[in-house]
C-alpha cells in the first residue's frame, strides 16, 4: 500500500488540503525550504521536480526559473496540476515514476522536496543517481527530509490531516523516532543527516548537508 498511496489515496483534491495547514509552523517551513532552492536560482535554470503532486513548488518558483519539469505517479495529481498550473507557461507536468526517469544531461536543477525522497517508495540511492544522470556538469540536485527538531510539529500535522480524513487514523503506539504509523497501512519516515551523507558519499560527487529553518534537512548535490 505504502508504495502507491500517493497515487491511489493522497492525491489531486485531498493533497492540496494537506497544504491548506491551519498551523502556521508548518506552513514556516514549507516556505522556508522552497526559498532555500528559490535564492539558489538565476532565473534562467531547467529545473526537474520528483514527485510534483499538482505543482504547488513548482508554481512558487515558475517565477524565478527558466522551466520547470515536474513528474509525478499519480495521473489524478498531474490533471489536477495541469489546470491548476494552466497561467504558468513555463511549467509542464508529465506522469512518471521518478525511479525509473532516463533523462540525460537536460536539467540544471534537480528538486525533490518536503521529505520526497522518503515518500517517493523504492530504492533512494537510484533516486539520487538518476537524478544526477538527468543533470547537466555543474548542475545541483536537492533532496530533503525532515529535521528531527521538527518532530512535534511534524507530528501534530499528521495527526491535523488525519483529523480531516486526509490520511488514516495515526498508530500512536507504533509512532516515534521520527517514523508515522498510520492504521490503513501507510509510513512516514525520515532520512537522518547520516543518512543523507550516505547517500552523498555512494555517489561520490561533492555534496553537503544543511539544516533549513530548525524543519528541513536538505542534502544538496553537484555534477561534476
Amino acid at each position: 500500500m505504502g508504495k502507491n498511496y500517493y497515487a491511489d489515496s493522497l492525491n489531486s483534491a485531498n493533497l492540496f488540503q494537506v497544504y491548506e495547514t491551519g498551523i502556521e509552523r508548518v506552513r514556516r517551513y514549507l516556505d522556508e525550504e522552497i526559498e532555500f532552492v528559490r535564492k539558489n536560482l538565476h532565473g534562467r535554470e531547467r529545473i526537474l521536480e520528483l514527485g510534483a503532486g499538482y505543482g504547488r513548488i513548482m508554481k512558487k518558483l515558475a517565477p524565478h526559473a527558466g522551466s520547470i519539469v515536474g513528474i509525478d505517479i499519480s495521473e489524478d495529481s498531474i490533471a489536477f496540476g495541469k489546470e491548476y498550473l494552466k497561467n504558468t507557461p513555463n511549467c509542464s507536468l508529465l506522469t512518471m515514476d521518478g525511479h525509473r526517469i532516463e533523462f540525460s544531461d537536460e536539467f540544471d536543477v534537480v528538486i525533490c522536496l518536503q521529505n520526497g525522497l522518503s515518500a517517493m517508495k523504492g530504492n533512494p540511492l537510484n533516486l539520487v543517481r538518476r537524478s544526477m544522470a538527468a543533470l547537466t556538469p555543474g548542475g545541483k540536485a536537492y533532496f530533503s527530509s525532515y529535521s528531527p527538531r521538527f518532530w512535534e510539529v511534524r507530528l501534530a500535522w499528521f495527526l491535523e490531516q488525519a483529523s480531516r480524513g486526509l490520511l488514516g487514523e495515526i498508530d500512536m503506539e507504533k509512532t516515534g523516532d521520527g517514523k508515522i504509523v498510520c492504521r490503513d497501512g501507510f509510513t512516514a519516515t525520515t532520512f537522518s543527516a547520516s543518512d543523507l551523507a550516505e547517500l552523498g558519499e555512494k555517489i561520490g560527487c561533492a555534496y553537503h548537508i544543511e539544516e533549513v529553518d530548525e524543519s528541513s534537512l536538505l542534502l544538496v548535490l553537484e555534477k561534476d
